[in-house]
């Protein structure tokens, strides 16, 4: 009987140790889950929340350039650069910042080739240019956000500050006009992070980014004709969404010109509307 009785008791302290043992395994490995989601989910939060600069890399003539995200990454978010399509479109975009006296000469050049584009406007543009606002809307072309003070918008950490820098254009859109904005943003300066993007999505917006562009901002250093047709003509290519700006003294002399050379080499415009399907 005493035998017994040792030999159960040992039996019961094994029992026990391994049960013991097997649950201390089992806490390490749920605490080390625990760990690795939260480290996991963490890295997704700061990498929505990092910045980036819209680039772009042309390696080839004639052929769309590889952007910081793919056409296919930026739809998620209702976001777009170009259109995938072997169709010669250009939909063409003015980042508007200011008014210098160049913008009329823009606005005739479209008029003439009955050229549709978008133009991305800053709060200080739409309130101080009523008129070229009304012609825009009159002519048929669409007035984007750019936001109301041009800041960095990846900066921006909460939804209500980022929905501000919108709606307050929103509103001198619909004092000027009677109408309601079309939800068409432009990130000032490209600077994004994945979250502004998601902030726009729900919001209602379309972000649309570009494909083709070039220094052309630079009041005291405008290019030579020669050295904007270099680039806007041969970079062109299908589906490409072009940015230039109201401001630059070089588009409001060839613009006209341009359009004609593009229009030679096969390709029409079209409005933003179409690639976004809205």
């Amino acid at each position: 009987m005493h035998l017994k009785y040792i030999s159960s008791t040992r039996i019961f302290s094994s029992r026990f140790t391994k049960i013991f043992l097997l649950f201390c395994a089992c806490a390490f490995i749920g605490s080390s889950i625990g760990k690795i989601v939260s480290h996991n989910t963490a890295r997704q939060t700061a990498a929505s929340a990092q910045s980036s600069n819209w680039g772009l890399s042309f390696q080839e003539e004639g052929k769309r350039p590889v952007g910081n995200a793919t056409i296919e990454e930026l739809a998620q978010y209702n976001a777009f650069f170009a259109e995938d399509t072997e169709e010669k479109k250009i939909y063409l975009t003015f980042d508007a910042g200011f008014e210098n006296g160049n913008t009329p000469a823009i606005l005739d050049a479209l008029k003439k080739h009955q050229a549709p584009a978008t133009f991305f406007v800053v709060g200080n543009f739409i309130s101080e240019n009523k008129d070229l606002i009304k012609r825009m809307e009159t002519e048929g072309h669409i007035v984007g956000n750019h936001t109301m003070t041009h800041p960095d918008m990846s900066k921006i950490s909460t939804k209500e500050s980022f929905q501000k820098e919108l709606s307050d254009v929103e509103k001198i859109y619909r004092e000027i006009t009677g109408k309601e904005m079309t939800k068409f943003y432009r990130p000032p300066q490209g600077i994004y992070s994945e979250k502004n993007l998601q902030m726009a999505k729900e919001l209602g917006y379309h972000t649309f980014f570009w494909s083709l562009a070039y220094v052309d901002w630079k009041q005291d250093d405008q290019p030579t004709h020669e050295q904007a047709f270099d680039k806007l003509l041969t970079r062109v290519h299908p589906g490409a969404v072009v940015l230039l700006h109201n401001t630059s003294k070089t588009n409001g002399e060839i613009l006209d010109e341009l359009l004609t050379k593009w229009e030679e080499m096969g390709y029409t415009f079209h409005p933003l509307s179409e690639l976004c399907g809205a």
